[in-house]
């Protein structure tokens, strides 16, 4: 057999130690617990997938799924985001359901990229889908949700940058009528931020005057609620017309939930999954360049199960939360060490459980030899220090330490 690869592993993978498990918990806990106070029930789905099913439906790139074959020679994935897997469940196992479902869940979910990009391949979400409500009532309670979440784990300052994918594409399909590859490259470039590029595209197509000015104008499509008014100039059709009508709903009802102050109309961005047919936002920490947060509407997805229904959902990007926060450190955790001797053991155990009754304490045990002594240090702060392993008190149940205590 190979020597197996000890200080090695995957990558793109991550070793969670104690103190970061802890924050995660914690983050999953808050939130999920904020999640259910608005109505929405926790679910669980497979880490595997069918491919035909879950990983065509998924929107993500091939080249980015991890594919298996099971013994069969059936083609699985590791889920690659949650919304397919939940859409699955909604149109099977919950297909009686009444509408609207409104569901819950955290996850490691997993998307195959570059090595040199130094993205992590595992990571893990914490989100909602709500199913059934095609209102801006509904698109607006997510939203709402999520600022209420991102308060939950711990983040306070944050922006969130709201779009809307129906818009943008009627504004695209009116001044490029036909020209479906023009469109799509100029939603990769807006995609990727790249505002040069798409402005050189447009300069190079060899369009009018006045449809290179009304494409470029996209880009200054940003702000509060006059961009609602001033976008409403730009169209004369219909479906558009009403993508404008749906946006301005929506922030007013950011408005009555008060968090439109937070909210910031941004007509460049757009959904990094092809599902998604109205609103779109993502969510900034001022500690992070990356997004901490995004959803979107997605009223055609559920429609490839075979039970159509509107949705609108987000999901929190846990692991950007956790590296912001930092590792768990709980200020009211107090941690007590009973080293024993066999002569104490049974006195020992009664009382490392009396204490673990208790609100806040964590208890270890130790045996020692009968002979030996412990050497207990004390911090500067109060606490009991031994074997390099610091505690708010160490308890000394030996014949030899003659129940001395060490604080």
């Amino acid at each position: 057999m190979p020597k197996p690869k000890v200080f090695e592993k995957p990558s793109g993978v991550k070793d969670y130690l104690p103190k970061t498990v802890a924050r995660l918990r914690r983050i999953e806990i808050q939130v999920l617990a904020c999640m259910e106070q608005w109505g929405y029930r926790q679910i669980m789905t497979p880490t595997l997938e069918y491919y035909d099913t879950v990983g065509v439906t998924s929107s993500t790139s091939d080249k980015r799924l991890f594919k298996l074959l099971d013994h069969r020679g059936t083609t699985l994935v590791l889920r690659s985001d949650m919304t397919a897997p939940i859409a699955r469940v909604v149109s099977s196992l919950l297909k009686d359901e009444p509408l609207p479902i409104r569901l819950a869940y955290h996850a490691n979910v997993f998307r195959a990229f570059e090595e040199e990009a130094g993205r992590d391949a595992e990571f893990f979400q914490t989100g909602v889908e709500l199913v059934g409500d095609a209102s801006a009532d509904a698109d607006a309670e997510v939203i709402a949700l999520a600022t209420a979440a991102l308060q939950a784990a711990g983040i306070s300052e944050f922006k969130l940058a709201l779009g809307h994918q129906g818009l943008l594409n009627g504004l695209l399909r009116e001044s490029l009528e036909g020209q479906e590859e023009a469109q799509d490259q100029l939603k990769q470039c807006l995609l990727a931020r790249d505002y040069v590029g798409y402005r050189y595209f447009i300069r190079n197509m060899g369009v009018p005057p006045e449809i290179q000015n009304k494409l470029e104008a996209i880009l200054e499509l940003r702000g509060g609620k006059e961009v609602c008014e001033k976008v409403a100039s730009y169209t004369q059709d219909e479906e558009t017309r009403a993508a404008v009508h749906n946006l301005c709903e929506i922030w007013e009802a950011l408005e009555a939930y008060g968090v439109s102050d937070r909210m910031l109309i941004d007509l460049t961005m757009i959904g990094h999954f092809s599902y998604y047919t109205g609103m779109v936002f993502e969510a900034y920490s001022a500690q992070s360049g990356f997004p901490v947060a995004s959803g979107g509407r997605y009223d055609n997805l559920l429609q490839r199960f075979e039970r159509p229904a509107p949705a609108t959902g987000f999901a929190l990007k846990t692991t950007r939360i956790l590296e912001i926060l930092g590792p768990s450190v709980k200020e009211d955790e107090k941690r007590v060490l009973l080293v024993y001797d066999a002569a104490h053991r049974r006195e020992a155990y009664a009382r490392a459980s009396e204490l673990r009754s208790r609100q806040g304490y964590v208890v270890e045990t130790y045996r020692a030899d009968a002979r030996e002594t412990p050497e207990i240090e004390h911090t500067a702060d109060g606490k009991a220090s031994w074997s390099g392993r610091v505690y708010d008190e160490i308890v000394l149940m030996t014949d030899a330490a003659r129940g001395g205590m060490g604080r």
